[in-house]
């Protein structure tokens, strides 16, 4: 398996991946999509279209309740915006490919803690199960505009 820059591959199958899992994460169209790559820090994905990961360090300009909530608590972080990888792609190690390359980019920038929210409600049972295998750790809870209660982690790398 290949990492490519996101910016790389096709976007109209990075869109249709992301609107298959907009429940768990929201929905983007092309313009959102560009300015989302364009102003993180990692954009990521996996060929032609089975996993994706988008993140934003602390200096971003980002409005997200969820990256502003990190924001004020935590001076130097990188946050995960969304990792979705395709329902006939799973099990198959891609999620943590990508998470590992972003850890791994993550300590050569610098920093030293990785940032995310999981969904509480609607629950993602299977995100919550990666997450505690990647050694993330709850810090904080919120109910966003939208309803969704969602439950925020970080990790710390050494």
């Amino acid at each position: 398996m290949e990492l490519k820059p996101l910016n790389t591959l096709d976007n109209d199958l990075i869109l249709s991946l992301n609107q298959d899992h907009k429940r768990e994460t929201s929905s983007l169209n092309h313009a959102e999509l560009e300015t989302m790559v364009s102003n993180a820090c990692y954009a990521y994905g996996i060929a032609p279209a089975q996993a994706f990961l988008i993140a934003f360090d602390e200096s971003a300009t980002y409005s997200s309740p969820n990256f502003t909530w990190f924001q004020d608590r935590y001076p130097s972080f990188v946050y995960i915006d969304r990792i979705i990888t395709a329902e006939n792609a799973r099990g198959k190690g891609l999620a943590r490919a990508l998470y590992e390359d972003l850890f791994k980019k993550t300590r050569a920038s610098g920093r030293d803690t990785i940032a995310c929210e999981v969904n509480i409600d609607p629950p993602n049972p299977g995100s919550d199960a990666f997450h505690a295998r990647m050694g993330f750790e709850q810090v904080g809870t919120a109910v966003l505009k939208n309803g969704k209660l969602v439950r925020y982690m970080v990790k710390k790398l050494l």
